[in-house]
């Protein structure tokens, strides 16, 4: 030992051999938590690790059995950076995925799309930066999927909204809602959503935005609620309906580009 210094390892302090690598020869095997230093290099050994000198001189580390630390809701500023990160990515992981499977040009050059994921309780986790008014009122919509079906969500649906009673923004925004169950659970254990903007939903005019509207039928779709699969069945021929259905009047017709949307 050339000499001991004070570490701190999960909180405690800890008097921490040091040894020089010069010294070491094969054979030797140091038990952490341990520091050996050379001319170029310092290498932590960390408790419950063994250091072992190998035949050409090398330093091998074998990660000992430790007791993991329990997760739990008390405040730790690191614990909360590591999952807010994790939970980040994977909206951003979708937001990925989506844009690499559209055909949609609004999706995969305009990447007009938001992706987040949602709690048990439907509130908003994290969220991926695309769009700030799509993230907004997505916890609503949410929320209001869980409001209307309560008990009646199974693995494998995926529920779809636009409508602005129920957390939508303009009509062309399509929300797609799916639940996930872990572990067997009766219930949701959280959900992910993504909304992202479609070329034309039908109305009065092209692009489903007429500027000169009276009625929010005359922007084309409008749905608050519509399981768009069912236990892992995509309800094709339903969302193709609902697309295509024309309003009120002549000029008021269905999506003009379903290949876009589909």
């Amino acid at each position: 030992v050339e000499a001991y210094t004070e570490c701190c390892f999960d909180n405690k302090h800890v008097k921490t051999p040091v040894y020089s690598l010069n010294s070491l020869r094969h054979g030797h095997t140091l038990q952490g938590p341990l520091i050996i230093i050379n001319n170029n290099s310092t290498i932590i050994v960390e408790p419950h690790c063994t250091a072992a000198i190998t035949q050409s001189g090398d330093v091998d580390i074998e990660l000992g059995q430790v007791r993991l630390s329990t997760v739990d809701t008390s405040l730790d500023a690191i614990q909360l950076s590591i999952f807010s990160h994790r939970f980040m990515s994977i909206a951003e992981q979708m937001g990925r995925v989506l844009q690499r499977t559209s055909i949609s040009t609004n999706i995969k050059e305009r990447l007009d799309f938001s992706c987040a994921v949602f709690g048990q309780d439907g509130g908003l986790v994290a969220n991926a930066p695309h769009i700030p008014v799509h993230l907004g009122a997505m916890q609503e919509t949410v929320q209001m999927q869980m409001r209307i079906y309560g008990d009646d969500l199974h693995p494998g649906d995926a529920l779809l909204c636009n409508h602005p009673s129920a957390g939508g923004s303009h009509l062309p925004d399509l929300t797609i809602i799916t639940p996930v169950f872990y572990g067997g659970a009766a219930k949701p254990t959280f959900f992910v959503a993504n909304r992202g903007h479609h070329a034309d939903i039908g109305g009065i005019t092209p692009g489903s935005m007429p500027p000169h509207s009276r009625f929010l039928s005359e922007e084309g779709m409008a749905v608050k609620t519509f399981k768009i699969t069912q236990r892992g069945v995509f309800q094709e021929e339903d969302i193709i309906e609902l697309l295509t259905r024309g309003g009120e009047g002549a000029d008021n017709v269905g999506t003009r580009r379903l290949s876009d949307n589909m």
